[in-house]
Protein backbone atom coordinates (compact mmCIF):
# COMPACT_ATOMS: atom_id res chain seq x y z
CA UNK A 1 0.00 0.00 0.00
CA UNK A 2 0.92 3.13 -0.68
CA UNK A 3 -0.36 6.70 1.42
CA UNK A 4 0.34 9.98 -0.20
CA UNK A 5 1.00 12.80 2.70
CA UNK A 6 2.63 12.79 5.60
CA UNK A 7 -0.33 14.69 7.56
CA UNK A 8 -2.13 13.14 10.61
CA UNK A 9 -4.79 11.38 8.51
CA UNK A 10 -1.75 9.14 6.42
CA UNK A 11 0.95 9.03 8.69
CA UNK A 12 -1.86 7.20 12.11
CA UNK A 13 -2.86 5.36 8.94
CA UNK A 14 0.67 4.08 8.02
CA UNK A 15 1.26 3.39 12.25
CA UNK A 16 -1.82 1.30 11.93
CA UNK A 17 -1.66 -0.58 9.05
CA UNK A 18 2.43 -1.12 9.82
CA UNK A 19 1.07 -2.22 13.53
CA UNK A 20 -1.04 -4.96 11.93
CA UNK A 21 1.13 -6.54 10.01
CA UNK A 22 0.86 -4.61 6.37
CA UNK A 23 3.39 -2.80 4.55
CA UNK A 24 2.89 0.69 4.31
CA UNK A 25 4.97 3.43 2.35
CA UNK A 26 4.01 6.68 3.36
CA UNK A 27 5.18 9.39 1.27
CA UNK A 28 5.98 13.24 2.06
CA UNK A 29 6.86 15.65 -0.02
CA UNK A 30 8.96 17.69 2.33
CA UNK A 31 12.56 17.05 4.10
CA UNK A 32 10.37 17.54 7.24
CA UNK A 33 6.98 18.09 9.04
CA UNK A 34 8.14 22.18 9.96
CA UNK A 35 5.33 23.66 8.82
CA UNK A 36 4.14 26.52 10.72
CA UNK A 37 -0.12 27.48 11.38
CA UNK A 38 -1.08 23.84 11.20
CA UNK A 39 -3.51 22.08 13.09
CA UNK A 40 -1.98 21.90 16.49
CA UNK A 41 -4.83 21.20 19.01
CA UNK A 42 -5.11 17.05 19.93
CA UNK A 43 -8.34 17.04 20.89
CA UNK A 44 -9.52 14.10 23.96
CA UNK A 45 -10.40 11.69 20.71
CA UNK A 46 -7.41 11.53 19.36
CA UNK A 47 -6.03 11.43 22.79
CA UNK A 48 -7.87 7.84 23.95
CA UNK A 49 -6.78 6.49 20.19
CA UNK A 50 -2.69 6.99 21.19
CA UNK A 51 -4.29 4.83 24.66
CA UNK A 52 -5.20 2.55 23.10
CA UNK A 53 -2.05 2.10 21.49
CA UNK A 54 -0.35 2.34 24.45
CA UNK A 55 1.65 5.63 23.05
CA UNK A 56 -0.82 8.62 25.05
CA UNK A 57 1.34 8.71 28.29
CA UNK A 58 4.24 9.07 26.39
CA UNK A 59 3.16 11.28 24.37
CA UNK A 60 1.82 13.73 27.00
CA UNK A 61 5.62 13.90 28.46
CA UNK A 62 6.17 16.11 25.34
CA UNK A 63 5.97 20.13 26.23
CA UNK A 64 2.19 21.22 25.56
CA UNK A 65 -0.40 22.97 27.03
CA UNK A 66 -3.73 21.99 28.25
CA UNK A 67 -7.25 23.93 27.36
CA UNK A 68 -10.22 22.48 29.61
CA UNK A 69 -12.44 25.50 28.78
CA UNK A 70 -13.45 27.80 25.84
CA UNK A 71 -14.83 31.64 26.15
CA UNK A 72 -16.02 34.07 24.02
CA UNK A 73 -15.13 37.74 25.36
CA UNK A 74 -17.58 40.55 24.33
CA UNK A 75 -16.20 43.56 25.89
CA UNK A 76 -15.68 43.58 29.44
CA UNK A 77 -18.12 39.87 29.21
CA UNK A 78 -17.25 36.75 29.20
CA UNK A 79 -19.41 33.99 28.59
CA UNK A 80 -18.23 30.24 28.97
CA UNK A 81 -19.02 28.31 25.42
CA UNK A 82 -17.39 24.65 25.94
CA UNK A 83 -16.47 22.93 29.05
CA UNK A 84 -14.47 19.58 28.41
CA UNK A 85 -14.97 18.69 31.70
CA UNK A 86 -18.54 17.98 31.33
CA UNK A 87 -18.27 15.05 28.37
CA UNK A 88 -16.45 12.27 30.15
CA UNK A 89 -13.89 11.33 29.11
CA UNK A 90 -10.66 9.73 30.03
CA UNK A 91 -8.52 13.39 29.06
CA UNK A 92 -10.77 16.14 29.50
CA UNK A 93 -8.88 18.67 27.73
CA UNK A 94 -7.33 19.50 24.41
CA UNK A 95 -3.38 19.07 24.14
CA UNK A 96 -2.11 21.97 22.37
CA UNK A 97 1.35 20.95 20.79
CA UNK A 98 3.02 21.86 17.73
CA UNK A 99 1.85 19.05 14.83
CA UNK A 100 5.38 18.48 13.21
CA UNK A 101 6.03 17.11 17.54
CA UNK A 102 2.72 14.81 16.97
CA UNK A 103 3.63 14.28 13.23
CA UNK A 104 7.57 13.14 14.61
CA UNK A 105 5.88 11.31 17.30
CA UNK A 106 3.70 8.72 15.17
CA UNK A 107 6.72 8.45 12.54
CA UNK A 108 8.95 7.41 15.65
CA UNK A 109 6.04 4.58 16.65
CA UNK A 110 5.68 3.60 13.05
CA UNK A 111 9.33 2.83 12.27
CA UNK A 112 9.14 0.37 15.24
CA UNK A 113 7.45 -1.43 12.75
CA UNK A 114 8.80 -3.71 9.83
CA UNK A 115 6.11 -2.97 7.70
CA UNK A 116 6.83 0.93 7.80
CA UNK A 117 8.63 3.09 5.42
CA UNK A 118 8.58 6.80 5.09
CA UNK A 119 9.80 8.32 2.38
CA UNK A 120 10.38 12.41 3.19
CA UNK A 121 11.44 14.45 -0.45
CA UNK A 122 8.81 12.25 -2.48
CA UNK A 123 5.76 13.71 -3.67
CA UNK A 124 3.11 11.92 -5.26
CA UNK A 125 2.18 13.68 -8.68
CA UNK A 126 -0.19 11.56 -10.61
CA UNK A 127 -2.11 8.11 -10.81
CA UNK A 128 -1.01 4.96 -12.45
CA UNK A 129 -4.01 3.22 -14.06
CA UNK A 130 -4.70 0.44 -15.68
CA UNK A 131 -8.14 0.78 -17.64
CA UNK A 132 -10.30 2.58 -14.78
CA UNK A 133 -8.08 0.73 -11.57
CA UNK A 134 -6.17 2.56 -10.33
CA UNK A 135 -2.53 0.68 -9.96
CA UNK A 136 0.10 3.08 -8.24
CA UNK A 137 1.35 6.71 -7.93
CA UNK A 138 3.56 8.91 -10.16
CA UNK A 139 6.03 10.59 -8.65
CA UNK A 140 9.38 13.09 -9.20
CA UNK A 141 11.53 9.86 -8.26
CA UNK A 142 9.48 7.37 -11.13
CA UNK A 143 6.49 4.98 -10.48
CA UNK A 144 5.55 3.63 -7.73
CA UNK A 145 2.93 0.37 -8.15
CA UNK A 146 0.68 -0.33 -5.09
CA UNK A 147 -2.37 -2.63 -4.53
CA UNK A 148 -4.20 0.29 -2.70
CA UNK A 149 -3.54 3.97 -3.13
CA UNK A 150 -4.49 6.27 -0.26
CA UNK A 151 -4.98 10.09 -0.83
CA UNK A 152 -3.94 12.14 2.63
CA UNK A 153 -2.59 14.60 0.70
CA UNK A 154 -5.02 17.48 2.22
CA UNK A 155 -7.46 20.16 0.76
CA UNK A 156 -5.77 20.62 -2.17
CA UNK A 157 -5.50 16.79 -2.96
CA UNK A 158 -3.26 15.92 -6.44
CA UNK A 159 -4.35 12.72 -6.08
CA UNK A 160 -8.18 13.53 -5.59
CA UNK A 161 -8.02 15.98 -8.65
CA UNK A 162 -6.22 13.30 -10.75
CA UNK A 163 -9.14 10.66 -9.97
CA UNK A 164 -11.74 13.13 -11.28
CA UNK A 165 -13.51 12.85 -8.16
CA UNK A 166 -16.21 15.09 -7.83
CA UNK A 167 -16.22 17.75 -4.45
CA UNK A 168 -19.08 19.38 -3.05
CA UNK A 169 -18.35 23.05 -2.03
CA UNK A 170 -20.56 23.63 1.00
CA UNK A 171 -19.31 27.34 0.87
CA UNK A 172 -17.44 29.11 3.37
CA UNK A 173 -18.01 33.18 4.38
CA UNK A 174 -14.77 33.49 6.21
CA UNK A 175 -10.93 33.40 5.89
CA UNK A 176 -8.29 33.39 8.65
CA UNK A 177 -5.20 35.16 9.18
CA UNK A 178 -2.78 33.58 11.37
CA UNK A 179 0.15 35.00 13.24
CA UNK A 180 1.68 35.10 17.17
CA UNK A 181 2.47 37.25 19.61
CA UNK A 182 4.53 36.55 23.01
CA UNK A 183 2.57 35.39 26.01
CA UNK A 184 3.37 36.79 29.36
CA UNK A 185 3.04 34.70 32.87
CA UNK A 186 0.01 37.05 33.87
CA UNK A 187 -2.00 36.83 30.95
CA UNK A 188 -5.58 35.05 30.94
CA UNK A 189 -5.46 31.35 31.96
CA UNK A 190 -7.61 29.82 28.94
CA UNK A 191 -8.01 29.90 25.68
CA UNK A 192 -10.26 32.73 25.10
CA UNK A 193 -12.68 33.90 21.32
CA UNK A 194 -12.87 37.86 21.74
CA UNK A 195 -15.38 39.63 19.44
CA UNK A 196 -16.77 42.71 18.78
CA UNK A 197 -18.75 44.62 16.30
CA UNK A 198 -17.07 43.58 12.92
CA UNK A 199 -13.74 41.89 15.07
CA UNK A 200 -12.83 38.20 15.71
CA UNK A 201 -10.24 36.49 16.96
CA UNK A 202 -9.32 33.37 18.45
CA UNK A 203 -5.72 33.09 21.10
CA UNK A 204 -4.42 29.48 21.43
CA UNK A 205 -2.01 29.62 24.77
CA UNK A 206 1.41 28.07 23.05
CA UNK A 207 3.07 27.99 26.51
CA UNK A 208 5.37 31.10 25.66
CA UNK A 209 3.45 32.60 22.87
CA UNK A 210 -0.01 33.05 21.70
CA UNK A 211 -1.05 31.54 18.67
CA UNK A 212 -4.11 33.71 16.86
CA UNK A 213 -6.39 33.37 14.38
CA UNK A 214 -7.85 36.83 13.49
CA UNK A 215 -10.98 35.95 11.28
CA UNK A 216 -12.13 38.25 8.04
CA UNK A 217 -14.69 37.70 5.58
CA UNK A 218 -14.31 35.87 2.80
CA UNK A 219 -11.49 37.63 0.52
CA UNK A 220 -11.63 40.48 2.57
CA UNK A 221 -7.55 40.48 2.57
CA UNK A 222 -6.92 43.29 0.12
CA UNK A 223 -9.32 45.32 1.82
CA UNK A 224 -7.25 44.53 5.42
CA UNK A 225 -4.24 45.12 4.01
CA UNK A 226 -5.19 48.35 2.15
CA UNK A 227 -5.99 49.75 5.82
CA UNK A 228 -2.49 49.50 6.48
CA UNK A 229 -0.36 47.53 9.24
CA UNK A 230 -0.91 50.08 12.09
CA UNK A 231 -4.68 50.13 11.42
CA UNK A 232 -4.58 45.94 12.24
CA UNK A 233 -2.57 46.53 14.73
CA UNK A 234 -4.84 48.26 16.42
CA UNK A 235 -7.68 46.49 15.62
CA UNK A 236 -6.16 43.89 17.25
CA UNK A 237 -5.16 46.06 20.64
CA UNK A 238 -8.31 46.64 21.09
CA UNK A 239 -9.88 43.36 21.01
CA UNK A 240 -6.62 42.00 23.65
CA UNK A 241 -5.88 45.25 25.66
CA UNK A 242 -3.79 43.07 27.68
CA UNK A 243 -1.19 42.54 24.91
CA UNK A 244 -1.67 46.04 23.11
CA UNK A 245 1.94 47.44 23.13
CA UNK A 246 2.66 44.15 22.25
CA UNK A 247 1.03 44.08 19.06
CA UNK A 248 4.32 46.04 17.30
CA UNK A 249 5.54 42.01 17.25
CA UNK A 250 3.71 41.65 13.99
CA UNK A 251 6.40 43.68 12.47
CA UNK A 252 5.48 42.99 8.60
CA UNK A 253 2.62 41.71 6.34
CA UNK A 254 5.13 38.29 6.18
CA UNK A 255 4.07 37.52 9.84
CA UNK A 256 0.46 36.90 8.77
CA UNK A 257 -0.50 33.96 7.24
CA UNK A 258 -3.61 33.77 5.11
CA UNK A 259 -5.57 30.28 5.46
CA UNK A 260 -8.43 29.99 2.51
CA UNK A 261 -11.71 28.53 4.71
CA UNK A 262 -12.78 25.53 2.42
CA UNK A 263 -15.89 23.35 3.45
CA UNK A 264 -16.47 20.78 1.13
CA UNK A 265 -16.01 16.72 0.65
CA UNK A 266 -15.97 14.49 -2.00
CA UNK A 267 -19.19 12.91 -3.45
CA UNK A 268 -17.53 9.11 -3.47
CA UNK A 269 -14.26 8.59 -1.81
CA UNK A 270 -12.82 6.08 -4.13
CA UNK A 271 -12.44 4.51 -6.54
CA UNK A 272 -10.80 0.49 -7.53
CA UNK A 273 -7.38 0.49 -5.96
CA UNK A 274 -8.02 4.38 -4.75
CA UNK A 275 -9.23 5.46 -1.64
CA UNK A 276 -9.67 9.44 0.00
CA UNK A 277 -9.37 10.32 3.74
CA UNK A 278 -8.58 13.40 6.35
CA UNK A 279 -9.18 16.53 4.68
CA UNK A 280 -8.39 14.92 0.64
CA UNK A 281 -11.83 13.70 1.52
CA UNK A 282 -13.66 16.76 3.51
CA UNK A 283 -11.67 20.24 3.80
CA UNK A 284 -13.41 21.39 7.31
CA UNK A 285 -13.57 25.06 8.44
CA UNK A 286 -11.03 25.57 11.57
CA UNK A 287 -14.30 25.91 13.84
CA UNK A 288 -13.30 24.37 16.88
CA UNK A 289 -9.95 22.94 15.38
CA UNK A 290 -11.37 18.86 14.69
CA UNK A 291 -9.75 19.00 11.01
CA UNK A 292 -6.82 17.05 12.68
CA UNK A 293 -9.36 14.51 14.79
CA UNK A 294 -11.40 14.27 12.22
CA UNK A 295 -8.70 13.05 9.90
CA UNK A 296 -7.11 10.59 12.91
CA UNK A 297 -11.15 8.99 12.55
CA UNK A 298 -11.03 8.37 9.46
CA UNK A 299 -7.83 6.65 9.49
CA UNK A 300 -9.04 4.65 12.82
CA UNK A 301 -11.72 3.35 10.69
CA UNK A 302 -10.00 2.99 7.55
CA UNK A 303 -7.57 0.33 9.62
CA UNK A 304 -10.00 -1.31 11.09
CA UNK A 305 -11.41 -2.22 7.77
CA UNK A 306 -8.94 -2.49 5.42
CA UNK A 307 -6.02 -4.54 7.84
CA UNK A 308 -7.01 -8.06 6.76
CA UNK A 309 -5.59 -6.73 3.15
CA UNK A 310 -9.21 -6.94 1.23
CA UNK A 311 -8.51 -3.59 -0.93
CA UNK A 312 -12.27 -4.04 -3.06
CA UNK A 313 -14.17 -1.33 -3.98
CA UNK A 314 -16.80 -2.56 -0.83
CA UNK A 315 -14.29 -2.31 1.59
CA UNK A 316 -13.21 1.11 0.29
CA UNK A 317 -17.05 2.01 0.36
CA UNK A 318 -17.28 0.70 3.92
CA UNK A 319 -15.35 3.00 5.21
CA UNK A 320 -17.03 6.04 3.60
CA UNK A 321 -20.25 4.59 5.20
CA UNK A 322 -18.46 4.58 8.34
CA UNK A 323 -16.49 8.08 8.32
CA UNK A 324 -19.48 9.87 6.02
CA UNK A 325 -21.74 10.88 8.62
CA UNK A 326 -19.65 11.86 11.35
CA UNK A 327 -18.22 14.46 8.66
CA UNK A 328 -21.60 15.77 7.24
CA UNK A 329 -23.03 16.33 11.15
CA UNK A 330 -19.37 18.12 11.56
CA UNK A 331 -19.61 20.28 8.71
CA UNK A 332 -23.29 21.53 9.43
CA UNK A 333 -22.31 22.55 12.91
CA UNK A 334 -18.74 24.14 11.96
CA UNK A 335 -21.51 25.96 8.70
CA UNK A 336 -24.12 26.94 11.85
CA UNK A 337 -21.18 28.69 13.92
CA UNK A 338 -20.48 30.45 10.86
CA UNK A 339 -23.55 31.72 10.28
CA UNK A 340 -24.90 32.49 12.94
CA UNK A 341 -22.25 33.58 15.26
CA UNK A 342 -19.06 34.77 13.04
CA UNK A 343 -20.86 36.10 9.80
CA UNK A 344 -23.21 38.41 11.85
CA UNK A 345 -20.57 39.84 14.30
CA UNK A 346 -18.12 40.10 11.32
CA UNK A 347 -21.41 42.32 9.61
CA UNK A 348 -21.40 44.36 12.96
CA UNK A 349 -24.72 42.66 13.66
CA UNK A 350 -23.77 41.55 17.34
CA UNK A 351 -21.72 43.70 19.59
CA UNK A 352 -20.52 43.31 23.14
CA UNK A 353 -24.02 44.41 24.45
CA UNK A 354 -25.73 41.76 22.18
CA UNK A 355 -24.19 38.81 21.74
CA UNK A 356 -25.52 35.90 19.73
CA UNK A 357 -28.26 34.46 21.21
CA UNK A 358 -26.61 31.25 20.42
CA UNK A 359 -24.03 32.42 22.56
CA UNK A 360 -26.03 33.69 25.51
CA UNK A 361 -27.59 30.00 25.93
CA UNK A 362 -24.79 28.47 26.29
CA UNK A 363 -23.33 30.92 28.80
CA UNK A 364 -26.44 30.86 30.40
CA UNK A 365 -27.09 27.03 30.65
CA UNK A 366 -23.92 24.67 31.63
CA UNK A 367 -26.21 21.48 30.53
CA UNK A 368 -26.55 23.24 26.69
CA UNK A 369 -22.16 23.26 26.68
CA UNK A 370 -22.22 19.36 26.72
CA UNK A 371 -23.51 20.03 23.14
CA UNK A 372 -20.25 21.85 21.92
CA UNK A 373 -17.76 20.12 23.87
CA UNK A 374 -18.64 16.64 22.70
CA UNK A 375 -18.71 17.75 18.84
CA UNK A 376 -15.15 19.77 19.43
CA UNK A 377 -13.63 16.73 22.18
CA UNK A 378 -15.23 13.39 21.33
CA UNK A 379 -16.94 13.92 17.82
CA UNK A 380 -19.77 12.33 16.00
CA UNK A 381 -19.43 8.34 16.09
CA UNK A 382 -15.82 8.07 17.81
CA UNK A 383 -13.43 5.57 16.41
CA UNK A 384 -11.68 2.64 18.39
CA UNK A 385 -8.40 0.65 17.26
CA UNK A 386 -9.86 -2.71 16.59
CA UNK A 387 -6.83 -3.59 14.00
CA UNK A 388 -4.42 -6.10 15.80
CA UNK A 389 -0.44 -5.48 16.92
CA UNK A 390 2.44 -7.62 15.55
CA UNK A 391 5.40 -7.81 17.84
CA UNK A 392 7.48 -4.33 17.07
Amino acid sequence: MVIAGGGPAGMMLGLLLARAGLRATLLEKHADFLRDFRGDTIHPSTLQVLHELGLADEFLRLRHTKVRQLAAAFGGRQLPIVDLGRVGVRYPFIAMIPQWDFLDFLAAAARAYRGFELRLQTEATGLLFEGERVIGVRTHAGPLAADLVVAADGRHSTLRAAAALEVIDLGAPIDVLWFRVSRRPDDPAQALVRLDAGSIVVMLDRGDYWQCAFVIAKGALEQVRARGLDAFRATLAQLMPFAAERMREIGSWDDVKLLTVQVNRLRTWFREGLLCIGDAAHAMSPVGGVGINLAIQDAVAAANILWKGNFAPSALKAVQDRREFPTRVTQQFQLLVQERILSRVLAGDADAAHPPLVLRLLSRFALLRRIPARIVGVGVRPEHVHSPAVTA
